[in-house]
């Protein structure tokens, strides 16, 4: 929407508008994660297309994508943030391989992705040559917009409080139990304030603006909230939350958070750790100097 060509524009945009197509995100590496900017996924000029070669990893849902976002180094004597070009990828191009990444509940969302001689022609270049890095902070920070916590964290809560309601512990019902009533209570109202800061965000895409602190602390809230609502549901449901099968008849409210207790986990590593984004609202945020 930002730096895409008015062409590329008219191709892309109403079919990711429509769900037509999926995109996979080419941009961490093995040796190249926090350190984004380190990458080394090589592209050639030959002709009027570009040859790429290298690995990617963690990219979600590659084995569904139509196209890749990738990030690539052409100029190697460059300084690291510069020398970096984006592409777009058609994700059924030859030399392209996709490998399954299993995670922790045995699912498979994460891959890998092996560009060998893949031919991307010149026209796919997104942005500036040697400038792409600033093209891919656009990206993460529209990445980090973050509706989807509050949203989510909202549905669980709201579980909870249900659960609590129904069920009896060892002196009555659990929401009678003030450490509990008051745990949803607090959990309830970061919520909301999880909401209103996405709700920054989405009004200064609304007008046009471009976030950058404010969908990190969009991000590093609702990220972190995820985790601790998850961490309350486990121990509200106690022993039977471990029963993580959806199948499970016996596993209270599904074995939901059993597997979000799981799932919360890279929460607060997608789309730059929690560090990060407290390094990006530390420095464009407060304006604090760099350690």
């Amino acid at each position: 929407m930002v730096h895409g060509s008015d062409s590329q524009k008219r191709e892309h945009l109403p079919k990711i508008a429509s769900g037509e197509v999926h995109w996979g995100q080419g941009f961490s590496e093995p040796g190249s994660g926090s350190d984004l900017a380190s990458l080394q996924t090589r592209a050639v000029r030959d002709g009027d297309d570009f040859v790429i070669n290298g690995q990617k990893i963690w990219t979600s849902g590659a084995h569904h994508a139509d196209w890749f976002h990738v990030l690539t180094r052409i100029a190697s004597d460059a300084p690291k943030h510069r020398g970096i070009s984006y592409f777009l990828v058609n994700a059924k191009a030859a030399g392209i391989t996709v490998r399954p990444l299993i995670n922790m509940l045995g699912d498979h969302e994460f891959n890998e992705v092996f560009f060998e001689d893949v031919r991307v022609p010149a026209e796919n270049m997104m942005g500036e040559e040697n400038r792409g890095w600033y093209v891919a902070t656009t990206l993460l920070d529209f990445e980090r917009s973050g509706v989807n916590w509050s949203a989510s964290g909202r549905r669980q809560v709201e579980e909870l409080t249900k659960y609590a309601r129904e069920t009896d512990g060892a002196n009555g019902r659990l929401i009678e139990q003030r450490e509990i009533r008051n745990g949803l209570a607090n959990l309830r109202i970061e919520v909301e304030a999880s909401r209103l800061l996405s709700y920054q965000v989405v009004w200064m895409q609304s007008r046009g603006k471009i976030p950058n602190y404010e969908a990190s602390m969009s991000k590093a809230f609702g990220s972190e909230l995820g985790q601790r609502i998850a961490n309350f549901g486990m121990r509200l449901i106690g022993l039977g939350a471990q029963r993580i099968d959806a199948n499970d008849p016996g596993a209270p409210l599904g074995g939901s958070f059993g597997r979000a207790y799981l799932r919360t986990v890279p929460g607060t590593i997608a789309a730059g750790t929690s560090e990060v984004q407290r390094n990006i609202i530390a420095t464009r945020g407060l304006g604090l100097p760099r350690g």
